[in-house]
């Protein structure tokens, strides 16, 4: 299959071309609907307002935001001046805010005032004292060198941050021509969006994607699920996460689909968007999925426009699946797998599957990917149907983690392959099945957990002495984190305490459902300290 060689400004332009007057962005809850070619002159205006600000072809500018219309304005905006799109997750606190804003560089960063009660400006004075002096674009922060620019999106004015709404004046400072040339000295290899994920070691490391990456997997996404321009789909899945600025937002405008967004999400909402706009398409993971199922309201609401959609973020139980396909309608849901790494998606169910195949794999794998399992720790390819480690190497594989070289070149191999670290069968029918992960890594509810980030933070409290982190099955989410935990001699905590040790230093999700406390761990005979037996133990109490 041919691949596109479009930037993610021209993607958006080519759709104007075909649909200038077609429904692109709904909003329902704030009453706003845009055609593709009047979206598209507001991402022009973001774009010479960015540009006016100074900011310059490829320069990294973070997003701290819910789903609002101006973090899609702003995935687009940068898309055609050449900026790179850090995305933040909305549930970060002040350490790990710290963290990715002094690890990208970052020039500028776009923030909300409030995410669900936490206020977003007084977290960022926190890591930055020098806010409250500073001058608009004049930031001089001692432990954020890099950063210059804030950008509030909001009424409020703030004499340290430009508003949004000033922004995007700004941009009559810039002529088209201006503009046209930005673009045109643009790449389809130029890095154009950053994601910061747990990847397989240690802290978040920023994951550097190309135009050319993204588009095209936005658009091969879009054809396994035979995405039209007469498709409306439903995205309430967060932007920050490629679940949402890539398997939603790019997948759509790669076919001029309509999208309807909902800045949270919300179950009811949900139901309520898929029955006023008669979507065609929802996207969730298996938690958001059943609270639609299991709310009061579901019986109230139409859903029989629905046909396709993807499930993924973690297992899909059958009984949701079926559920899915029978009670919302979505007969065509599709089921896909990849990682942040792989711009995400590497393999795809098709429409048209038997629902047992999109229940017990993942799909084959997308046009002009490879895939290889091998037997873990070698370079042999493993046997038909028997587990070993998943690799992908094409389009798709990132360009590597920002300044972070030998993180890179440990799981890009010299020949090309991605080596996922997840476990995989590939089954005589080409169908993919992940039977587990050779990485530690937690996924709860869709979200990327990396237990040594938890390690470190909890090793901050005075009274604990060691701690080591697990993930443990979980019917809801999928997994939830367990905490084992040796203290002081002398010290005595009990889990609330802990739990509140946790809040609002590290975001909710990595706080820790179940805490034990022990003595010792289970070692090997040369000091090793052996996590398998310490989830063999979850599992035991958990039954218990």
């Amino acid at each position: 299959m041919t691949l596109l060689n479009f930037t993610v400004g021209e993607l958006l332009e080519k759709q104007v071309e075909l649909y200038p007057d077609h429904e692109a962005v709904i909003y329902p809850e704030l009453h706003l609907r845009k055609s593709y070619k009047a979206f598209n002159e507001m991402v022009n205006e973001a774009a010479k307002g960015f540009m006016a600000l100074g900011i310059e072809k490829g320069e990294n500018v973070a997003i701290w935001a819910d789903n609002k219309p101006e973090w899609l304005t702003t995935q687009f905006a940068t898309g055609k001046m050449g900026a790179v799109l850090v995305t933040v997750n909305t549930s970060y606190q002040a350490s790990e805010l710290h963290y990715l804003l002094e690890q990208s560089e970052s020039t500028t960063l776009i923030l909300a005032e409030s995410y669900k009660g936490t206020s977003y400006i007084d977290i960022l004075k926190k890591i930055c004292p020098e806010l409250e002096m500073a001058e608009k674009g004049m930031l001089q922060s001692k432990t954020l060198p890099n950063l210059k620019n804030i950008i509030v999106i909001g009424e409020n004015t703030y004499s340290f941050a430009y508003n949004w709404n000033e922004v995007m004046q700004y941009g009559n400072i810039i002529s088209e021509q201006m503009l046209l040339e930005r673009k045109e000295s643009l790449q389809v290899n130029d890095v154009i969006n950053m994601q910061y994920t747990s990847g397989t070691t240690g802290f978040p490391k920023g994951v550097m994607l190309t135009h050319y990456n993204i588009v095209n997997n936005g658009k091969q996404i879009a054809d396994c699920m035979e995405l039209t321009s007469e498709d409306r789909l439903c995205i309430p899945v967060p932007f920050f996460h490629c679940f949402g600025c890539v398997l939603g937002v790019l997948a759509a405008v790669s076919k001029g689909t309509t999208m309807v967004l909902l800045e949270q999400f919300h179950p009811e909402k949900v139901l309520s968007a898929v029955s006023s706009e008669r979507c065609t398409a929802l996207h969730g993971v298996p938690t958001m999925f059943i609270s639609e199922l299991n709310h009061p309201n579901f019986k109230q609401y139409n859903l029989s426009s629905l046909r396709t959609g993807i499930m993924a973020g973690s297992t899909c139980p059958m009984e949701v699946m079926t559920n899915v396909m029978e009670k919302m309608g979505a007969k065509e849901i599709t089921i896909a797998y990849g990682q942040t790494e792989s711009s995400p998606v590497i393999t795809q169910t098709k429409t048209d599957d038997p629902i047992e195949l999109r229940v017990s794999t993942v799909g084959k794998p997308h046009p002009n990917v490879e895939v290889r399992v091998i037997i873990p720790g070698t370079d042999d390819d493993q046997e038909i149907g028997v587990p070993g480690e998943l690799l992908t190497r094409g389009y798709h594989v990132m360009k590597g983690y920002y300044n972070n070289t030998a993180a890179t070149n440990e799981v890009i191999d010299e020949h090309g392959w991605l080596h996922t670290g997840d476990l995989a069968v590939i089954h005589h029918n080409g169908y993919l099945e992940i039977t587990g992960r050779m990485k530690d890594m937690i996924i709860r509810g869709g979200e990327n957990i990396y237990p040594r980030e938890i390690e470190e933070f909890l090793y901050q409290h005075p009274d604990v002495l060691d701690v080591q982190v697990v993930g443990v099955p979980d019917q809801k989410y999928g997994e939830e984190i367990m905490a084992w935990i040796i203290l002081q001699e002398g010290k005595v905590h009990t889990a609330k305490d802990i739990q509140k040790f946790c809040y609002g230093k590290i975001s909710k999700h990595k706080i820790p459902r179940y805490i034990e406390f022990v003595q010792e761990y289970p070692m090997t005979a040369s000091g090793k300290i052996q996590k398998y037996k310490l989830k063999e133990l979850a599992l035991q109490q958990l039954q218990r």
